[in-house]
């Protein structure tokens, strides 16, 4: 079953956002188990934003989580972030295009 995590944050620092996910993708390059990822900022909630990742699976997603990379993205994104990422873990149950 695909598998999708939303990962709410809010920081002042975008562009470093998008340097450090940049820097992940390189390094993660024919590991890394997630196949999309969505970064989309919050027009109600200056300098909130929500990360859509998608991965085949649950259990796909959790490899991807215990890469080394995955976890050093994670620091440096707390670093430069307001508070503690929330994090949404979504089986997907229904698709379709409209």
């Amino acid at each position: 079953m695909r598998f999708v995590q939303l990962i709410e944050y809010h920081t002042e620092q975008a562009d470093e956002a998008d340097r450090i996910m940049d820097e992940w993708a390189a390094a993660t390059n024919g590991k890394r188990t997630a196949t999309r990822i969505m970064v989309t900022a919050d027009r109600d909630d200056p300098g909130g934003y929500v990360e859509i990742v998608e991965f085949p699976s649950y259990e796909e997603a959790m490899r991807n989580s215990e890469l080394p990379e995955t976890n050093e993205i994670a620091r440096k994104m707390r670093r430069i972030c307001d508070g503690e990422p929330r994090f949404h873990n979504l089986d997907v149950r229904r698709e379709e295009a409209l």
